[in-house]
């Protein structure tokens, strides 16, 4: 009995782990805005909305939160169903997306932002993230909050 329930005790450390993700302070300004005010036509000319697109496989437990980083600068952390709207200048960016899952799950895309980019999906999977650019709004995208400054 005492072994199952060290054996319970050793399972269950890494999955409390996995809520552990600290958000890293951003030092990006993000561009203010209502929800109601978010428009796909209002988009581009360097603005671009990026969300967190993550799906209820992360969401159950509590392993969606993603830290971003673009050129090695802090965007900030963003959470399942928010987003922040950044402007930026048409150039290559390296982003940087960190989860935490049973172990840190970071990866590194390489994005070319020009005038006509408007929507970025990021998202964590089971074995890394994800990043695109959608260019699309999300689905239920009235439910989605705005990034706060953590």
């Amino acid at each position: 009995m005492k072994t199952l329930k060290l054996l319970f005790l050793i399972l269950a450390i890494p999955l409390f782990n996995a809520c552990g993700l600290k958000p890293i302070t951003s030092e990006y300004t993000f561009v203010k805005t209502d929800i109601e005010d978010v428009n796909l036509d209002e988009l581009g000319d360097g603005d671009v909305l990026i969300y967190n697109g993550a799906n209820i496989l992360h969401t159950a437990d509590n392993t969606a939160r993603l830290n971003v980083w673009i050129d090695n600068i802090p965007l900030g952390q963003i959470r399942p169903s928010e987003y922040a709207i950044l402007n930026f200048k048409p150039k290559a960016y390296q982003f940087k997306l960190l989860h935490i899952d049973f172990v840190n799950m970071k990866s590194e895309h390489t994005v070319e932002i020009d005038n006509q980019t408007k929507v970025i999906m990021i998202k964590p999977t089971v074995t890394s993230n994800k990043l695109e650019i959608t260019n699309e709004l999300p689905k239920k995208f009235e439910k989605f909050t705005y990034a706060q400054k953590r």
